[in-house]
């Protein structure tokens, strides 16, 4: 899309985010609220709290916290895959309503540790999720190990191999390769079947490596990769792919955790999630294509209903001058210091060319 040709406003459908990180307790509190904020009002929260959500009534209970501070938003339960998550807990899950199991490999990312260190114990729940219709969401990396020459740098792509036989296993469940960060992954996923799919984050659209190594506000796992990663990440978006989407893999962290001596894996983008899309999107000359990677396509995989005007809308602004905030504080009654926890947003105090 040729500059002279860019409108000042953009209205459009309210986003999906299918891949949300929304914790617990305080942070719970205060994020969630900030989903319409950032112009989305579909999201796929994940399961990774402490304790991780491994049970039916557990996933439930969730939803009814996450919908009372967030009226208008649309939850997409999951289940974090482990021993427990039987056959018969999987048809109890489907017809609670509850969509998605999320696949953690054991110590790949925050709360990992339950996760799963080998696959093929778990084909009969997999079996039971092809049978009632749910979708597989895999974090798509292998635990570091150096004996086998695995690290954060080559972990998606040593994983696709998994992704392959999953796939030829189970063709007809619907399996999506979360947070994509290498040309590899975006290869892989283009030849596979119409039941694979694929999310990307608005990060990793931005960064590579040089942008997360010594900066702990842009370290996630998995990590940004290198230029020609982010560039087939970029063009496969441009292309309007039908099975590359929108998964912010927005996962806040007090300032403190992420600024230790061991920095916290995650990105917080969910208050400014679409202004951050459309702005890279203008960047790569590709608006066109917006409403489809925020929207129609995800919706499209897990078969929600397609959005009218009766769902209302969202109108991005075309400003120079608009800034994500430096920081967010976070609303904890229980901290009586005069300190107050904040969370940083991605591209914090950075100016971005639409704005809601």
């Amino acid at each position: 899309m040729a500059s002279s040709n860019i409108p000042e406003t953009i209205t459009l459908p309210w986003a999906s985010d299918f891949h949300c990180h929304l914790r617990q307790g305080a942070m719970m509190d205060t994020v969630t609220p900030m989903v319409e904020q950032g112009g989305v009002r579909t999201v796929l929260a994940m399961p990774n709290l402490t304790p991780p959500l491994t049970k039916t009534h557990m996933a439930v209970e969730y939803g009814q916290k996450l919908q009372k501070l967030a009226p208008n938003v649309h939850f997409i339960l999951t289940l974090y895959l482990n021993p427990d998550l039987t056959p018969e807990e999987t048809k109890k899950a489907a017809e609670a309503g509850i969509t998605a199991v999320k696949v953690y490999p054991s110590g790949v990312t925050t709360n990992s540790d339950w996760g799963v260190l080998d696959f093929k114990i778990y084909y009969p729940t997999f079996a039971a999720m092809q049978e009632h219709n749910m979708v597989l969401c895999l974090h798509g990396e292998c635990p570091s190990d150096a004996d086998k020459g695995i690290c954060i740098l080559n972990a998606e792509e040593r994983f696709l191999a998994t992704l392959r036989e999953l796939h030829e296993a189970f063709p007809k469940l619907r399996i999506v390769l979360e947070h994509a960060t290498t040309k590899a992954a975006v290869d892989c996923v283009k030849s596979l079947g119409d039941t694979v799919a694929c999310t990307i984050t608005a990060h990793h659209l931005f960064i590579t490596v040089d942008d997360w190594a010594g900066q702990p506000h842009h370290f996630c796992k998995p990590v940004a990769k290198f230029p020609t990663d982010r560039d087939a990440l970029q063009q496969v978006v441009k292309s309007g792919h039908p099975r590359f989407f929108l998964g912010s893999d927005s996962a806040p962290h007090p300032r403190q955790a992420k600024q230790g001596e061991k920095p916290a894996a995650g990105v917080f983008t969910t208050p400014v999630l679409v202004p951050l899309v459309a702005t890279l999107f203008e960047k790569l000359s590709c608006l066109d294509k917006l409403e489809g990677f925020i929207s129609t396509n995800g919706r499209a995989f897990y078969q929600l209903p397609s959005l009218g005007p009766e769902d209302g809308s969202i109108t991005l602004t075309r400003s120079a001058g608009w800034s994500v905030p430096a920081s967010y504080e976070v609303q904890d009654s229980a901290n009586t210091s005069d300190k107050p926890d904040t969370v940083v947003p991605f591209m914090a105090n950075s100016k971005l060319t639409w704005s809601l």
